[in-house]
């Protein structure tokens, strides 16, 4: 029953979630042509309140726990598991005022509305997984960018999301390079609980009554062995992490 009851919803999500897409694809053009990167980020940060929204119709709700940990007056790392491709929204909303920009694989880089234009010139980084020189390139022009901006990084080092809610091992060049880069940087881990349950039946129909639960850890220091503090960053993200049911 419950999946027939998606059925019927899924297409009424995909089509409002679509909509705000392309809605906020011309938007996110003119903000940033004519009031420049702080207007456009405000554009991003209002389509994904929007598509967060949007997740009510399936009966998708959110917890964030541990807010107070985010550190507005240095630039932040923020290293996160990874379980769905609606994990980012969340963090585009939450992270708001601290501009997020992404570590993310090329080929979001075209195609979607709203989201390639994002990533593409709103200051993330599209990185080639099959080429690690070009990717080092992108994350070290990511690294100066938020540097020099006060901005806030944000990576995935699992590399690919989980489909079933376990933590894959890190993938650790890419964080150990923003590491290396950004030495006055705090390090903020996030443990992002069941999201993957929103792809329970594959990619259509989408799970219903999902609990999405977004955990911010202590702030770390950027200091001392990167090896042994990948390894710390990772054991605290698997700490509050949910065993799959």
């Amino acid at each position: 029953m419950k999946k027939l009851i998606s059925h019927l919803l899924t297409p009424i999500f995909l089509l409002v979630f679509g909509f705000w897409l392309l809605l906020f694809h011309p938007i996110q053009y003119l903000c940033l042509k004519i009031g420049g990167r702080y207007a456009h980020d405000y554009s991003v940060a209002v389509l994904n309140f929007l598509l967060i929204h949007t997740g009510k119709i399936l009966g998708t709700s959110y917890k964030l726990e541990g807010a107070e940990n985010l550190i507005s007056h240095r630039p932040l790392l923020i290293v996160a598991n990874h379980q769905s491709m609606y994990d980012v929204p969340p963090f585009f909303w939450t992270l708001r005022a601290l501009h997020p920009k992404f570590v993310t694989k090329k080929e979001l880089g075209k195609g979607i509305p709203s989201i390639s234009f994002n990533l593409k010139y709103g200051g993330s980084v599209l990185i080639d997984r099959k080429d690690g020189k070009q990717a080092i390139r992108e994350i070290h022009k990511l690294a100066d960018y938020v540097n020099s901006q006060g901005f806030t990084a944000v990576i995935f080092p699992e590399g690919t999301r989980s489909r079933n809610g376990e933590l894959k091992p890190f993938k650790t060049t890419g964080l150990i390079s923003l590491m290396e880069k950004m030495p006055e940087a705090l390090i903020v881990p996030i443990t992002i609980n069941n999201s993957y349950k929103m792809l329970a039946y594959g990619k259509y129909p989408l799970g219903l009554g999902v609990q999405v639960s977004h955990t911010i850890h202590p702030a770390i220091e950027n200091k001392g062995d990167h090896k042994e503090l990948a390894a710390k960053i990772e054991a605290v993200i698997a700490s509050k992490l949910e065993k799959p049911v």
